[in-house]
């Protein structure tokens, strides 16, 4: 438990959350990265043994921490289940549920030793490089709150990366911010930010990697891949992804390129964790199938940066990049078709 300094301090205990930080991932792997490693998991382990296309038509949303989530049976989604799909992770969203007391759910977690995830708008908080300049969407950890002295602490592994206190009352404009449609970031503003959180829970500590388990999960995202679904998940659901891509941007639909921002960064960030998970195994294991296999995956990664960018580059006039996109989407298909096929031949000698 944590101690109280006072009885309007709550602290976590132990040392400050460590950052955890990929180049190509976002706040949303960097977040639960940070909450795993104090859980004692390995955090590459967990956030990537999981590796699927899925697209949901409609659901996208201008958060650089969106990442899509099917409904499950009782109607509802679990981000910790779709980011780590092999583990027991567990993620929920929650509001106050008090306007006149915001701080009673952070304070009960931080009194239960637990990092709080929440949403923020970094046009409001001093640390961050668009502070006073840019609305955008973004995600840090909370582990402290004073509110003597008027402070809540906050970590964020995001370049250029801050951990400390910051006055309660800028939180609490960047944390219940309108996130109002900002002309200099078209893909993580015009995104109500109300005071959202994330309740991070790892239900099971991890058993310890072996190729045998690795083995499991592997072929199961492979599986994922090569078995058509009723929803946009594999290959299939990649090529029908990228023909309506196509066609709305051969329709003018700005909207489809302002998606394809944060949609990519999600599937980015997840191949290239777990390409970088397949080439650490693949060197500790002495498997040079397994770590070919990674930088295959890592390949796809690296794929989505030309898809991402170009279509950034073309918001403007979508008709104009529709070829542009058709190049770098087909890139990216030869990527995941070569991707599938060395993970599947890695699994079958695990």
């Amino acid at each position: 438990m944590t101690v109280d300094v006072t009885t309007r301090t709550y602290m976590i205990s132990g040392p400050e959350p460590e950052w955890w930080y990929r180049d190509l991932v976002s706040c949303l792997q960097s977040t639960f990265g940070s909450v795993l490693i104090r859980e004692g998991a390995d955090a590459l382990a967990v956030l990537g043994a999981g590796w699927r296309f899925l697209h949901l038509p409609g659901d996208v949303r201008s958060e650089e921490f969106y990442y899509p989530c099917p409904t499950d049976e009782s109607g509802g989604t679990d981000l910790g289940a779709a980011l780590a799909p092999h583990h027991e992770l567990h993620a929920r969203w929650w509001q106050p549920a008090d306007e006149n007391d915001v701080w009673r759910e952070v304070r009960a977690a931080l009194a239960d030793d637990r990092l709080v995830i929440a949403a923020v708008d970094n046009y409001h908080l001093p640390f961050r490089p668009a502070y006073g300049d840019v609305h955008a969407a973004h995600l840090v950890v909370i582990y402290g709150l004073d509110e003597t002295r008027g402070v809540v602490y906050v970590s964020d592994a995001m370049p250029p990366a801050f951990r400390g206190a910051v006055p309660i009352e800028k939180f609490l404009l960047s944390w219940g911010s309108a996130n109002p449609t900002d002309v200099q970031d078209a893909f993580f503003s015009d995104s109500r930010i109300g005071r959202r959180c994330l309740d991070v829970r790892l239900d099971a500590p991890p058993a310890p990697l072996t190729p045998e388990l690795l083995g499991g999960c592997l072929r199961t995202d492979v599986d994922s891949f090569t078995t058509a679904g009723s929803a946009r998940t594999g290959l299939a659901g990649y090529d029908a992804f990228a023909a309506e891509l196509l066609e709305r941007c051969r329709a003018a639909d700005a909207g489809a390129l302002r998606e394809l921002y944060p949609f990519g960064w999600a599937m980015q960030a997840q191949a290239s964790l777990h390409g970088e998970l397949l080439r650490r195994c693949g060197r500790e294991w002495d498997d040079p199938a397994l770590a070919g296999a990674g930088r295959a995956v890592e390949a796809v990664a690296h794929a989505w940066t030309g898809l991402r960018f170009t279509g950034a580059h073309g918001l403007s006039d979508p008709s104009a990049a529709a070829s542009d996109i058709a190049h770098h989407a087909t890139t990216l298909r030869g990527a995941y078709e070569r991707a599938v096929a060395a993970v599947g031949a890695a699994a079958a000698r695990l």
